[in-house]
């Protein structure tokens, strides 16, 4: 009985630690939409937007191409 406790309560954490990350949206001046894993960071010192794609690539974007982000 204890390991199908355990078992239960190991699925429940994954999956709420997998509801925590929200996805983002970054919309570009060229119209473009980029999908993103996780909340795109700013790098203040060179101004570049980085994000992890879809496929889980880390890519980064430079800020004066970015006309809004958006949480999905």
């Amino acid at each position: 009985m204890k390991k199908w406790m355990l078992a239960v309560s190991a699925m429940l954490l994954v999956f709420g630690l997998a509801g925590c990350s929200s996805d983002y949206v970054i919309a570009t001046k060229e119209g473009n939409m980029i999908l993103t894993q996780g909340k795109p960071r700013i790098d203040k010192d060179t101004g570049l937007i980085r994000y992890t794609d879809e496929q889980g690539n880390e890519r980064q974007i430079n800020g004066n191409q970015v006309t809004q982000v958006l949480e999905r």
